[in-house]
């Protein structure tokens, strides 16, 4: 009968902590939705995506049509309103030399002082609306909140876009982050305040380092996962906004082996490996402690010995005493 082929490894005893690798992307740590203040037609939009832009910066505008309009009708009102005051304290003036000659009522008088009472406050209300119509005209121009680049657009000129509608989104300059979304569990077991160390996937040899900036207090209901910002300290030119990084740390040290979770297998209820015995070849069951359970793999604390040979790919075919073939040779 011919043997069966397994995937094995050799085990090394570690007392240091065991590194986690996770897949993440960069991305600016200050990213704004800049949008206007009212609706109306967008007839420009001067930056594309990619676009550098100054704080200040004019990056779309508005048809101002109905704002000059409002703003005229505004004048105008105002202009009223003061006529209407002059009349008013014209006619108080003269009710108040009369009423002290008794030559007019006390009600003519009161009547008279109303009207140029009402008539104050409408000029002071007309004067607000003036103001109103100013702001609003000047909120025709969207402008750049921050110095930054343009990461996307949401809206095309000849849109009618609505109050708070996203025009363009930008990433400010001064901080970048590589994001990634963490298993609960490497949260519980990291150390405080990790040094990450973050490369670039496609060129590791690329990389610099980061400290975590934030993490989410809630768990990504699809995935069940944090999102983890870390702050990279002088990230390299190579790193832009969207590249895919990977992050590195070192989990608090338990000392013990570390093998894949695809190797852990059970005897009697308890977890077991299959031992390949060096010389024949020939597979054993061997119970072993397990110190902690992580993503992908576990660190057993009791049961293995310094350059056993652990079968990690086809266990649950295997059975006492059975030849095996590794499929790759072990040192």
């Amino acid at each position: 009968m011919d043997a069966r082929r397994v995937r094995a490894i050799v085990v090394v005893f570690n007392g240091q902590g065991e590194p986690v690798t996770l897949t993440g992307q960069v991305r600016a740590a200050v990213q704004a939705n800049l949008s206007f203040r009212l609706a109306g037609r967008l007839i420009e939009r001067s930056v594309n995506v990619g676009d550098l832009v100054r704080a200040g910066q004019i990056i779309a505008r508005l048809d101002p049509q109905n704002q000059r309009n409002a703003f005229v009708s505004a004048q105008a009102d105002l202009t009223a309103a003061r006529s209407q005051l002059v009349k008013a304290q014209g006619d108080f003036v003269r009710q108040k030399a009369l009423i002290g000659e008794g030559a007019t009522s006390r009600a003519q008088y009161d009547q008279a002082l109303q009207l140029s009472e009402t008539a104050q406050a409408q000029v002071s209300s007309a004067g607000a609306q003036l103001k109103i119509a100013q702001d609003q005209l000047s909120y025709d121009n969207l402008t750049a909140d921050s110095d930054g680049v343009v990461i996307a657009k949401s809206a095309e000129p000849g849109e009618v876009v609505q109050a708070g509608q996203t025009i363009v989104q930008l990433a400010h300059q001064g901080g970048v982050d590589a994001v990634f979304d963490v298993p609960a569990i490497l949260i519980r077991t990291s150390p405080h305040d990790p040094e990450v160390t973050v490369a670039l996937a496609d060129d590791p040899a690329i990389r610099t380092i980061g400290h975590v900036r934030e993490v989410a207090p809630q768990a990504d209901q699809a995935t069940r996962t944090f999102e983890v910002k870390v702050g990279l300290v002088n990230p390299p030119d190579t790193m832009r906004l969207g590249t895919t990084v990977t992050g590195q740390i070192h989990l608090d040290a338990v000392p013990g082996y570390g093998v894949p979770a695809s190797a852990l297998t059970e005897a009697h209820g308890r977890p077991a490996v299959w031992i390949v015995n060096r010389v024949t070849r020939k597979v054993a069951l061997r119970e072993v402690r397990v110190a902690r359970y992580d993503q992908g793999s576990v660190m057993i604390s009791r049961g293995l010995n310094n350059g056993d040979i652990v079968v990690t790919a086809g266990v649950q075919a295997l059975h006492p005493d059975q030849q095996v073939r590794l499929l790759e040779p072990v040192p």
